[in-house]
């Protein structure tokens, strides 16, 4: 497993964009699929996007077309672009290597006003 650190969480407005990282400690290249995960107080965790060898997948329906994820193995760093806010994206939002089985992050709030 790796260390992984999510950072560029804050507040928005609805509309808005935001970019959050993720950090890891070691090489990302041996997983499969990074991926970007969101809990809303009072819901359960789930998959908002994934990437596997450079191809972004949007799990969640409503990120389909404002949420990309990307990666960069050279510099052991995942990305989650995020456009088109809306107040329902408000979350912790965690990075996770291979769905979880590399290891989490502690997450980043992401709170989106309307």
């Amino acid at each position: 497993q790796v260390q992984l650190v999510e950072s560029g969480g804050g507040l928005v407005q609805a509309g808005g964009s935001l970019r959050l990282s993720c950090a890891a400690s070691g090489s990302i290249s041996q997983f499969n699929s990074m991926g970007w995960y969101r809990q809303a107080p009072g819901k359960q965790r789930e998959l908002v996007a994934a990437v596997t060898d450079g191809a972004s997948v949007a799990m969640e329906g409503s990120a389909k077309g404002r949420f990309t994820a990307s990666r960069d193995n050279a510099k052991n760093m995942v990305y989650l672009q995020m456009n088109s806010l809306k107040p329902e994206d408000t979350a912790v939002y965690y990075c996770a290597a291979d769905w979880g089985a590399g290891g989490w992050g502690k997450g980043t709030l992401v709170t989106v006003s309307s």
